[in-house]
């Protein structure tokens, strides 16, 4: 399956506790990842500076769904269901 253009739900919904560039303590689940585009393309695709995590995240139709809207449902459902604890964390402000 091939990623749905002006998706990005897999650079929004989770948590990625590996530094990103202007992020050297990750995202927050829910933010916008700060490297994607105004076409809500990665502009770190491809490039060393991606974080591991983003490149093992393969889109699937169970996590994409049939719009941004379900994969933002189906994405942030199993943030939930890891356990992540915005409150206890110390992310940056959004």
């Amino acid at each position: 399956m091939n990623c749905r253009s002006g998706c990005a739900a897999c650079c929004t919904a989770p948590s990625i506790s590996s530094p990103l560039p202007g992020l050297p303590k990750g995202k927050p689940a829910g933010m916008p990842c700060p490297c994607l585009d105004a076409d809500l393309r990665c502009t770190l695709f491809g490039r060393p500076e991606r974080p591991a995590v983003c490149g093992s995240l393969q889109p699937s139709e169970e996590m994409c769904g049939n719009s941004r809207e379900q994969a933002m449902r189906w994405l942030t459902q199993l943030e939930i269901e890891t356990g992540f604890d915005a409150d206890a964390s110390d992310w940056p402000k959004r």
